[in-house]
């Protein structure tokens, strides 16, 4: 019996058939970043001049891409971050945030390379400032969002 691709076959477990699916439900929070990313994306194409997509499946790809920069980033900061707090003579702090500064500005000069790699002009950011502001956004709204859909927050508050 032949199977499309990626799919598994009728007698495989069911946890091997839906990868994907099994994936979404285990991180709600990623899909909902993306959905986030999507929607300032095409904000951002509709309000700032210098950031262009030729069409909605090109801005879910751009922001499923900024998405994964960001969480390395992210990953990127924290370790980093980490080194700071345990560093106790100050060369090992002033590297730690040296450290910090080259992430903060390579990462929107990465941004800028892989959405010119992967898209070539079909995709713009803009440049270093119009990409770090939409980076900004970006974060913002997923704290915000994610702030609102807590569910271990207070109910009372």
């Amino acid at each position: 019996m032949t199977t499309l691709p990626g799919r598994a076959a009728a007698g495989e477990p069911r946890s091997r058939r839906r990868p994907l699916r099994r994936w979404i439900r285990a991180r709600p929070a990623d899909v909902i970043d993306l959905f986030v990313y999507v929607v300032v994306l095409n904000l951002a194409v509709e309000y700032v001049p210098a950031v262009i997509t030729e069409g909605f499946t090109l801005s879910l790809l751009t922001a499923l891409l900024l998405k994964v920069a960001l969480e390395v980033v992210i990953v990127l900061k924290g370790r980093v971050t980490a080194r700071f707090r345990a560093a106790t003579t100050r060369p090992g702090k002033v590297a730690a945030a040296v450290s910090l500064w080259l992430i903060a500005v390579g990462s929107k000069l990465v941004v800028l390379g892989l959405v010119d790699l992967v898209f070539g002009d079909a995709v713009s950011l803009g440049g270093f400032w119009s990409v770090t502001l939409l980076v900004l956004v970006l974060l913002a709204s997923r704290s915000a969002v994610r702030s609102v859909l807590d569910d271990t927050a207070d109910p009372a508050a």
